[in-house]
């Protein structure tokens, strides 16, 4: 894996796009999301379609071209300091194509947060633009809302990125699955995403070389085989260093769970730590993509070479 290139910090007063590439928002948890950044000292800024809907398919936001636009729109704006996702759902995958990949890398780097859906734009981010992306709490998130432990880490990234240098899996997780050290870029996202996401353009082409993170929600765990599987038959996982799974919510008894992950990812012969806590369990942290990592399974911990942000 490439170096990335790390955006910089926030600072008090800094402006904040966010926007809804995938799903649409309710105005509530939009509200309340808004008001947490304000708490901050962030001054965030909503883009036109984050409450929109559309008209037939009203799992998505507003139009592929509305969505793709909000967010190109918002990267381009040079008053922004970073652009932070609403939610994830479903979405990002129609309108990634969408967006002028040349303007944005000329619009230079800036934070974009995350999660869920959002894992095919981070692919992108990493490929097209080369930069440093967090993969954390959505601003208007159920968790987010009302998780302390979500927002810390959340604020402590984009404020005091040195403060969390080192990442500590959330207990009582963090056990070692395959025990080891690894070393790494990190990568991934969400399982199901990371499969669908196959030999598409903007998509990393392996996992070589990368610390892999991967969690997923609603799955039951033959679909996670299957998705495993595809990364394991198309050659993706070949070379990863080490892996760190998240949560698992709503997948089924976490036995069945660690069964299909030890099945699938015991033989690839490198570290594996498991419920480290992203993703969409409660409290979850938020995780640099495209850092390089120190992974010690046998510890529970992730240590960033240099802070996520410069």
């Amino acid at each position: 894996m490439k170096p990335l290139l790390r955006p910089p910090r926030l600072a008090p007063g800094a402006r904040v796009a966010v926007v809804a590439p995938s799903g649409p928002v309710p105005e509530e948890r939009l509200q309340a999301g808004l008001d947490i950044l304000r708490g901050w000292d962030l001054d965030p800024v909503v883009t036109p379609h984050v409450l929109g809907r559309h008209r037939e398919l009203d799992y998505l936001a507003g139009t592929d071209a509305q969505r793709a636009a909000d967010l190109q729109n918002a990267w381009c704006d040079p008053s922004a300091a970073a652009v932070l996702c609403a939610r994830g759902g479903y979405g990002a995958q129609r309108m990634v194509d969408l967006l002028d990949w040349e303007a944005m890398r000329a619009a230079g780097p800036k934070v974009f947060a995350g999660f869920s859906d959002v894992t095919v734009l981070h692919q992108a981010f990493a490929t097209r633009l080369g930069l440093v992306t967090l993969y954390g709490p959505a601003a208007a998130g159920v968790d987010f809302l009302k998780n302390t432990r979500a927002q810390e880490h959340l604020r402590a990234t984009l404020f005091e990125p040195e403060s969390v240098q080192t990442i500590g899996a959330v207990p009582p997780g963090g056990a070692a699955l395959v025990p080891g050290r690894a070393r790494g870029g990190i990568l991934g996202g969400c399982l199901s995403l990371l499969a669908s996401d196959l030999g598409t353009p903007h998509a990393h082409p392996g996992a070589r070389g990368g610390l892999l993170l991967m969690e997923d929600v609603g799955e039951s765990p033959y679909r996670l085989d299957r998705y495993l599987t595809q990364l394991l038959r198309t050659g993706w996982l070949e070379g990863v260093a080490g892996v760190v799974l998240g949560s698992w919510a709503g997948c089924g008894p976490y036995a069945e769970v660690r069964a299909v992950l030890a099945d699938r990812l015991g033989g690839l012969g490198v570290p594996v730590v498991e419920e480290f806590g992203f993703g969409h369990g409660e409290g979850a942290l938020t995780m640099p993509l495209g850092a390089r990592a120190e992974l010690d399974a046998g510890a529970g911990t992730l240590t960033l070479d240099e802070p996520a942000l410069s």
